[in-house]
């Protein structure tokens, strides 16, 4: 197209909402890590993430982007943020001794998100439909906000130092409060919304504040109207934007929404507020558009609008993203140029990638590009600056005719397992792990010299043998009943995977944060998927040599890997994980016929996925449980099927998890105190479950009696000979002295509970 058919929009600025905040080469990562070892100072700690606020900076200045973000960046995670600064902190978490004790209060800051002295952390759970996980906060009524952190201030006066004009960004109030949980013991049907109004009184001093330290505009993130409950939440969204934007000491206010449409109403209400602008996610769904024309567009309000895709890697269609803004033109008197979301949910740098096929290279763009992409826009629209073919590249379309033959000559039958099962273990309370152990430097470092070509795969097979013998051996001598290989060979557990399946690439340096300092690398699925050959079963069946217990075979499932890599976009993601499905299927099938009886799919991200809006979601749990029930239905009635979820809200796919079928199910429970367990037994679930009895994202071991006080919870709403014992999730993070003590601990609170059963 001619894109100077879509200027006229005068001076038409560019923006993004955020960007990656773990540095190029997962910088931050390496010095939380090392502050927590002991190994940095607080002040070696602050000047290293002062140095990658700057440098972010100057990239997205270098870019050509117009107005900047500051206080996107975070030690571990923004909602942490944000309830450390206004003092909402459980008691159990101890004040510093001294405002001036830097290490003091990074302390109580990891502590909130990792526990510490016999204080539990807080609820961790994933950010809307992403991998990226936030701290749930814990409020009651007799909670008080207060002001007590300077953060937005303090980075905002860091980068106008260093010679940024800075936009600070904040999660709004709105989005906080429903994000909260009541504390235990808070009243029953209380909600932590009831806190707006003295909540809305700390946000008015912090925007004095900021408005004192110079800064021209503030944005708040209200991402929480994308879903149904803050659709619903239109009078408290009023409330507090009315509030907000009529307080006379305050700058300018952008109202930033994304991860889906907010509607008209909620919309309408924005309008008629007195913020000066309001952020459209204009990628997720085609509802945004249509939203503004049906409240006659947003007048005087500037729109900031997100066409650059935040959340995926495909490079945006100039020419037709230019067209869409030239519509939007007539649809607000100023606007902004904008990402969908933040970047911080994709790579930092494309550039980096130098083993890429150069045909899909060219579709791709991370941060640095999209951050490019944005502002090529805003030239386009505001200069008449021209986009050329190069501009428009669409991923290349990479089709097998086996595997799509395949999938159309299957009937509904394949997905029904034949026969009749029965309970999946003949011990009450049986123990098991959900499937990594530790992994440790040197097997990181076997694993990289080996895809260097440094190490010959005589060597690299002679090491992963022996760490299977080592976790087989420890778990027969903690007494553990269903046993796991602990895959020291597996990278990552979508990775993993991608790098033996056709239709997947992978990158050297694709990291994205998805909580802490815990850092993955989505692979990119671009083509059909099919697998050449078996990925797991030489190690598999080489655990079960070792050992007369049954070992779980460990596979990843169909919905999570997609929902953990950057899939295309070229066809429904239904008919994508189907094809993932019929790749497990051959999987399970061929370890079937090794002789494991026991085979794990995990599909942590079941949830994840879940769309935001209620009326999306039964299509979506279709080819969901569709695909999983595809890939695990040819078993035989004596194979038992488990499948394993973590860090979600589980309540609202309930339904799902029984449709799913799976033998057993184990899920994240510990930190939730069995939610999902009374959810299931409220329901009547019939098969086996396994909570997690202790969390393994905190490096504090849980006692033996902490441990059987889960138990005996979830012992009120399922049968002990349903009830498996397991940790949260996989042990590769922890180490091994911290992972053995719990494990023992575990089977000791075990032992305890079947002794009075």
């Amino acid at each position: 197209m001619d894109t100077s058919q879509a200027t006229g929009g005068g001076n038409v600025r560019s923006t993004v909402h955020g960007y990656p905040r773990i540095g190029p080469r997962r910088e931050l990562k390496r010095a939380v890590e090392a502050y927590w070892k002991g190994r940095r100072t607080a002040a070696e700690l602050d000047t290293v993430a002062a140095g990658l606020r700057t440098d972010a900076y100057a990239l997205l200045k270098g870019a050509g982007v117009d107005d900047l973000p500051s206080n996107t960046f975070s030690y571990y995670d923004h909602v942490l943020d944000t309830a450390v600064m206004f003092d909402l902190v459980p008691p159990r978490f101890a004040s510093p001794a001294s405002a001036a004790d830097r290490d003091e209060e990074l302390r109580r800051y990891f502590a909130l998100a990792r526990g510490d002295r016999g204080a539990p952390p807080l609820e961790m759970t994933k950010w809307f439909d992403t991998n990226y996980h936030y701290l749930v906060p814990e409020l009651e009524p007799g909670t008080r906000p207060r002001l007590v952190g300077d953060k937005p201030v303090a980075e905002f006066r860091e980068a106008a130092g260093a010679g940024y004009r800075t936009r600070p960004v904040m999660v709004g109030p709105l989005t906080f409060l429903l994000l909260a949980k009541p504390a235990d013991g808070a009243p029953e049907g209380w909600e932590p919304v009831e806190l707006l109004d003295p909540l809305l009184d700390a946000y008015a001093e912090l925007l004095a504040d900021l408005r004192a330290a110079g800064a021209e505009e503030v944005q708040l993130d209200e991402p929480v109207l994308a879903t149904d409950e803050g659709r619903a939440a239109t009078k408290h969204l009023e409330r507090a934007y009315r509030r907000l934007g009529a307080l006379a000491d305050r700058p300018s206010l952008l109202v930033s929404t994304y991860f889906g449409s907010i509607g008209a109403d909620a919309l309408r209400v924005l309008k008629d507020t007195p913020v000066e602008a309001v952020g459209l996610d204009l990628v997720t769904d085609s509802e945004g558009v249509d939203d503004l024309v049906k409240v006659s567009g947003l007048g005087s309000t500037r729109l900031v609008a997100g066409v650059v895709d935040g959340r995926n890697v495909w490079r945006t269609d100039v020419p037709a993203a230019a067209a869409t803004l030239g519509t939007l033109l007539g649809l607000a008197d100023e606007l902004t140029v904008g990402t969908s979301c933040s970047l911080l949910h994709v790579p930092v740098d494309l550039d980096a990638e130098t083993s890429l096929d150069p045909e899909l290279r060219r579709a791709l763009a991370f941060a640095k590009q999209k951050a490019e992409e944005v502002a090529l826009l805003g030239r386009v629209l505001s200069q008449g600056a021209g986009a050329g073919p190069e501009d428009s590249a669409s991923p290349p379309s990479f089709t097998d005719a086996r595997v799509r033959a395949r999938l159309d000559a299957l009937g509904p039958e394949a997905a029904v397992r034949p026969g009749e099962r029965g309970v999946p273990a003949d011990t009450p309370l049986t123990t098991t792990t959900i499937g990594s152990f530790p992994q440790t430097a040197e097997l990181r470092g076997a694993r990289a010299a080996h895809s260097r070509g440094e190490m010959g795969r005589e060597e690299y097979e002679r090491i992963m043998r022996e760490e299977i013998d080592r976790v087989i051996a420890l778990q027969e001598d903690i007494g553990l009943d269903v046993l796991v290989h602990g895959e020291p060979e597996r990278n990552d557990m979508v990775q993993y995977f991608a790098e033996r399946l056709d239709g997947y690439a992978t990158t050297e340096y694709g990291w994205v944060q998805s909580y802490g300092s815990r850092c993955v690398r989505p692979p990119v699925l671009y083509g059909d998927v099919f697998r050449p050959e078996p990925m797991t079963v030489e190690w598999i069946t080489y655990a079960q040599s070792r050992t007369r217990k049954p070992v779980k075979g460990m596979l990843t499932g169909p919905v999570t890997m997609l929902a953990w890599s950057f899939v295309r976009t070229d066809q429904p993601l239904g008919d994508t994980a189907r094809q993932v499905a019929l790749a497990l299927r051959d999987e399970i099938a061929d370890l079937e016929r090794a002789g494991i009886r026991h085979i794990q799919v995990d599909e942590a991200a079941l949830r994840e996925l879940l769309p935001l809006r209620e009326e999306r979601r039964s299509a979506y749990m279709d080819w969901a449980v569709g695909s999983f029930r595809l890939a695990t239905s040819g078993v035989a009635p004596t194979t038992v099927i488990h499948t394993h979820m973590c860090y979600s809200e589980f309540g609202q796919i309930v339904g799902g998890i029984e449709a799913l079928d799976a033998d057993v199910t184990s899920v994240e429970a510990a930190r939730s105190r069995m939610e999902l367990v009374a959810d299931l037994g409220r329901r009547g679930y019939a098969r086996s479950i396994g909570p997690g009895v202790y969390d393994i994202h905190s490096p504090r071991v849980p006692s033996a009696g902490e441990i059987e006080e889960s138990l005996r919870l979830a012992l009120e709403h399922v049968d002990a000979d349903r009830l498996w014992a397991n940790p949260d999730c996989g042990l590769k993070t922890r180490g091994y002295a911290e992972t053995e003590q719990a494990l023992r601990n575990m089977v000791e609170a075990v032992r305890r509970v079947r002794a009075v059963l």
